[in-house]
């Protein structure tokens, strides 16, 4: 298939750059400086832009199959505007062009989730440490929801950088997490990949974690 990433330059989105040329996808990796091209592929190829530049956006887009998006802002106390203002241009570049299935990834404590967590670290994460891009990933979400696209949410618990396991929880359902749950930035990409074909997740958001 043909999948846009944006964010592909990010401690997730290179895993899940990797993983799609390793599947044989053709790859257009979406950055914002030159300095993020660290790979060269027969199937790869980059398109440099702002998040706000919808010829940019366009070129990479159109005649894709699918988009990824890996983005997160940089900061636990500043909120990322651009972020929230470049998925609202994504998702408007995608529906003009007709590329339907978006795979966004969030977390677990953005929009309802944030009742899954057990009420100590609900306070002390949702409420304090990631309030802020809690917050941001739940706008995206909304506008995402509001859109007339195929899209997928990715919640997964904290990230970590450990192997790919086959060992993991994932569901839409309202559930109540037990601790601080995680999951490998590595799982998490398997699982992103796997959406391209299995659609039983269009148009929900999925939790997930080791």
């Amino acid at each position: 298939m043909k999948i846009v990433i944006f964010g592909a330059s990010g401690r997730t989105g290179s895993i899940i750059l990797e993983m799609a040329l390793t599947e044989g996808h053709y790859v257009t990796a979406y950055i914002r400086s030159k300095r993020s091209i660290v790979k060269r592929h027969a199937n790869l190829k980059y398109v440099v832009g702002q998040l706000n530049d919808n010829q940019k956006l366009k070129e990479a887009i159109s005649g894709a199959d699918a988009c990824f998006s890996a983005l997160g802002g940089n900061s636990l106390i500043h909120h990322s505007p651009e972020i929230i203002e470049g998925i609202d241009s994504i998702v408007n570049v995608m529906e003009s062009e007709g590329v339907k299935r978006f795979i966004y990834l969030s977390s677990i404590g953005a929009g309802e989730s944030r009742s899954y967590m057990p009420l100590p670290l609900r306070f002390l994460i949702a409420d304090l440490i990631l309030r802020v891009p809690l917050a941001d990933h739940t706008k995206n979400e909304n506008r995402i929801y509001k859109s007339s696209l195929q899209w997928t949410v990715i919640r997964p618990g904290g990230l970590n950088d450990n192997d790919v396991t086959d060992i993991i929880s994932y569901g839409c359902e309202k559930t109540h997490l037990i601790g601080s749950p995680s999951i490998s930035r590595a799982s998490v990409a398997v699982f992103m990949l796997q959406q391209l074909t299995d659609l039983q997740f269009i148009n929900r958001c999925v939790w997930i974690y080791e």
